[in-house]
């Protein structure tokens, strides 16, 4: 008899094993999403603390109303692609603006940030090597699956084997180093000068996914390109809306001869319908607030920085998170679920995670503020982490404060 495709195992029996022993983390619907970062579930309101609105500008009313006078103008779909007939002249001044707050000559604007790395797969022909960091995003993985050359992974963060790594490629063919500039779940910063000194001394392009840096590092908030000085030195960055920008979709950006070449053979870009009017409108609007309101940045760090410090007064180690992404880490997924689902009691919606998201053998919650809470939001989701610990245990001592990186 034939195997059923649809029986494998998968992270959905891990959802139903949660599920026995009461934990009930995924895929609970919001009734309301409420600006000041609360939500609305089971007709409680809760404090999102694990959005990546980190500006909190998802409900900013000038990025709500270019969004309306988006649809008003446009509609609500190009119902094109790109290269055909779904260009808009509002595509081509979020292209322009982008380029300008990116420090690069050019780039292009696509649906959604995962389709901007699946963009890459058109880089890597069959002479071509792609260096990829073991605990890159599951977009830039399946980049480089998607590519016809072969993909050489690195130890997380550890330069000294991707040096090891570029010296036993070939000679003559075409390297790639791709790495995410904040990592999306650790929180951690790419070394991203050494990753440059690398790409220079063995011949690679270097190539940024700046999906949680962009908004949040350096003194324009353009990103850990701009906070390294190396604005005019990487080859190419990616980047998503979804986060900082409050709206969704995503750009490729760097110098012109790049952005063109993957404008006309990236298929995830060239075969799929256009970014929608709203979005494209709001993302615009976005990037004039980020550049307007640096004290929304100094507020963001502020918050982040003190649910840091009161998780590592609890006895959890935050890092390797350098940023606002608070990581707590468990043993286990049932131990980490046991404390979302502690947190969610109190009236707190955070994030449960475990492999592939994370390394095997670990779990975490990933817990972020926003922009849009204020000291009242992280004082309530101090004193629920408290009572959840208190009623769970600590997972270790007291541990000292630390100070977050702004530019």
């Amino acid at each position: 008899m034939a195997s059923n495709p649809f029986g494998k195992l998968g992270l959905q029996d891990a959802e139903e094993a949660l599920k026995s022993i009461g934990v009930d983390a995924f895929f609970r619907s919001a009734s309301e999403r409420l600006d000041g970062g609360h939500v609305v579930v089971d007709s409680r309101r809760l404090i999102m603390a694990g959005s990546n609105d980190y500006l909190g500008l998802s409900h900013h009313p000038e990025v709500i109303e270019a969004a309306v006078a988006a649809v008003r103008r446009y509609g609500t779909s190009v119902s094109g692609s790109r290269p055909l007939n779904g260009t808009l002249d509002l595509h081509e001044r979020l292209e322009a603006r982008l380029a300008g707050f990116l420090g690069q000559p050019s780039a292009m604007v696509v649906t959604t940030g995962y389709q901007a790395n699946l963009a890459l797969s058109a880089l890597l022909g069959p002479n071509d090597v792609a260096f990829s960091d073991a605990r890159n995003h599951a977009s830039l993985i399946e980049a480089t699956r998607l590519g016809a050359g072969s993909v050489r992974v690195y130890r997380h963060g550890d330069v000294d084997h991707l040096a090891e790594l570029l010296a036993q490629a070939p000679a003559g063919t075409g390297r790639l180093i791709i790495t995410d500039g904040v990592f999306s779940m650790e929180g951690d910063a790419a070394p991203l000068r050494a990753l440059r000194q690398l790409a220079d001394e063995h011949g690679a392009r270097l190539i940024v996914d700046s999906a949680h840096d962009l908004g949040m590092l350096g003194r324009r908030g353009a990103g850990l390109s701009e906070l390294c000085g190396l604005e005019e030195r990487t080859d190419l960055i990616t980047a998503t809306f979804s986060k900082a920008l409050g709206s969704i979709g995503g750009a490729l950006a760097g110098p012109a001869e790049n952005v063109r070449y993957l404008r006309y053979n990236a298929r995830s870009a060239t075969f799929s319908a256009a970014l929608p009017p709203a979005s494209a409108a709001a993302a615009l609007t976005a990037l004039d607030i980020i550049e307007s309101q640096p004290e929304r940045r100094e507020r963001l760090f502020r918050l982040a920085e003190g649910l840091h410090n009161g998780a590592r007064r609890l006895g959890f180690d935050t890092s390797p998170s350098t940023t606002p992404i608070v990581p707590l880490w468990f043993p286990d997924i049932p131990a980490a679920g046991a404390y979302w689902t502690a947190l969610f009691e109190e009236g707190v919606f955070t994030n449960l995670v475990g492999p592939p998201a994370v390394a095997p053998g670990r779990a975490m919650l990933r817990m972020t503020l926003t922009a849009g809470h204020d000291d009242g939001d992280l004082d309530a989701v101090l004193a629920a982490m408290a009572r959840a610990t208190r009623k769970l245990g600590s997972p270790g001592r007291p541990l000292p404060p630390i100070t977050l990186t702004r530019v």
